[in-house]
């Protein structure tokens, strides 16, 4: 295990520690794949109606795309084929500008997402390079459903199908819907398509009553209660699949 230090600079000024923790196997094979989630959660609850100075527990957003892939990482010595695995934690994911955070504005963009862009930048192996990437960020809620997010099927369509194929044949594809749906303005998977150039795709939850995340999103609604074991185990199964097949 790695763990990457470091600081950055948030949408007000401030100058704010960083850990990137970053986990591999299999550290002979040249061939990897890459997985990834943030581990940090949002310090301020700017979408809910009281205690919006507090921060919220982030039991989807953040939570759930850990507590995956540590189910994952549990598994992955046994696997002896294809290529090695690292699978990295992102920190300082959620601490972009309140305002107008998550548009189309490029300026709000730039605030999120700093722990990756900082790995991306300073990847924990020199010249580091993966097959493809997979992002898990909101993916545990109860009934969750997963379309295939725009800025994915942009820069890695290839890997959005393949992933989206193996759910249907494991039964998920009620879940993991075959519809492409821009509601993404910026994730972790971003700085690492466009900076390290390895094809990455985000697997997040969509909701269609609110076009976008989750009404728990960046409020103290999102807790345990959002979770769901059967969400959980539809998503860590796929991407365990996906993972399992590559030779």
């Amino acid at each position: 295990m790695i763990e990457q230090t470091g600081n950055v600079l948030s949408f007000n000024g401030e100058r704010l520690p960083l850990r990137n923790i970053i986990g591999s196997w299999n550290l002979d094979r040249q061939e990897r794949i890459l997985l990834f989630a943030h581990w940090d959660t949002r310090p301020f609850a700017d979408r809910d109606t009281e205690r919006k100075n507090e921060p919220i527990d982030g039991a989807n957003d953040g939570g759930s795309g850990v507590g995956i892939l540590l189910e994952i990482a549990r598994h992955l010595a046994a696997k002896e084929h294809g290529p090695g695995v690292d699978i990295l934690f992102t920190d300082v994911e959620d601490h972009g500008e309140p305002s107008g955070a998550m548009t189309i504005d490029e300026n709000s963009m730039d605030t999120w997402c700093l722990g990756s862009r900082y790995w991306a930048r300073n990847p924990h192996v020199p010249g580091y390079t993966a097959r493809f990437g997979i992002l898990l960020d909101m993916a545990g809620a109860r009934e969750a459903k997963f379309y295939q997010e725009a800025l994915s099927m942009q820069y890695a369509p290839g890997i959005v199908r393949k992933v989206w194929k193996t759910a249907a044949a494991l039964g998920y594809g009620d879940r993991f819907i075959q519809e492409t749906k821009y509601f993404v303005g910026i994730d972790d998977h971003i700085p690492v398509n466009q900076t390290l150039r390895i094809p990455s795709i985000d697997i997040i939850e969509y909701d269609p009553s609110t076009q976008a995340f989750g009404p728990y999103w960046h409020t103290h609604k999102d807790n345990m209660e959002v979770i769901d074991p059967a969400t959980l185990k539809a998503v860590g199964q796929t991407v365990m699949e996906v993972v399992w097949k590559e030779r």
